[in-house]
């Protein structure tokens, strides 16, 4: 957990002296997935005897964090600083620089090593898989699926000039309004399995972490504060489907 700490740690500075540099703190997000990747690996290297469960953990995570981190960074760049981040620098400009290592940066690392848990823990040599892990792969493929496929219809749909400010609601949209954080919920929850058929029971604490951050913080509550304002029809779109958990739509 250590080597995971310094890891976290050791990113996190790197991508805030870029950020000062190119003055746009946004690309803290595109690590974010890299992030978890490299405490996967910084775990694994540190334990000797690789079993297969270390490497249904490691595999599983990188997967995650790799799609996730390209995925972003293909969205996002060349694209400005996002509006959170602007935000935040009017309200300080002179010193955002250095309140940004705190305040975005080391934060955010320290939620990446908390949430991570499962994935440090749960390296475990085993000469076998239990039913536990498959399991957790499983709920750990439902997750990805959800969010790389909604991900993929979302950009194609924006990619579309005819659907500017309209509502994206096909596809694995029409069943939850937040195909890739219900993805991401799954994913974590999943890896957790994994964790906990190792006897690492109280790594549970990551995913409820990741699940409170998707749910109250930087998921669905913040992306629906406004999104009414900006997007035709969200409201009706509101009553006919489910905000997180996949269901028909009621209509």
């Amino acid at each position: 957990m250590l080597a995971a700490a310094l890891t976290v740690v050791g990113l996190m500075l790197v991508t805030w002296l870029l950020s000062v540099g190119l003055k746009d703190a946004s690309i803290v997000d595109l690590v974010w997935g890299l992030g978890f990747v490299l405490v996967a690996w910084a775990t694994f290297l540190t334990i000797g005897d690789p079993g297969p469960r270390r490497w249904l953990l490691v595999g599983l995570t990188s997967i995650w964090g790799l799609r996730l981190s390209g995925y972003l960074t293909w969205r996002n760049v060349g694209k400005g600083e996002d509006y959170r981040y602007q935000e935040m620098r009017k309200k300080a400009p002179d010193i955002f620089w250095i309140k940004s290592l705190f305040t975005v940066f080391l934060l955010q690392g320290v939620l990446m090593w908390v949430v991570s848990l499962p994935v440090q823990a749960g390296q475990v040599p085993e000469p076998s898989l239990g039913w536990l892990d498959w399991v957790g792969a499983a709920a750990w493929a439902v997750g990805i699926f959800f969010e790389a496929v909604g991900d993929s219809q979302l950009a194609r749909f924006k990619a579309d000039p005819a659907n500017k400010g309209k509502v994206m609601d096909g596809g694995l949209w029409r069943y939850t309004r937040h195909p890739n954080y219900f993805g991401d919920f799954m994913v974590w929850w999943g890896l957790y399995l994994i964790s906990l058929s190792a006897g690492a029971w109280w790594t549970m604490i990551g995913p409820a972490l990741m699940t409170f951050l998707l749910l109250r913080v930087s998921g669905v509550a913040l992306l629906e504060k406004t999104i009414s304002s900006r997007r035709e029809g969200y409201e009706e779109y509101v009553r006919r489907t489910n905000a997180f958990f996949p269901g028909p739509p009621k209509d």
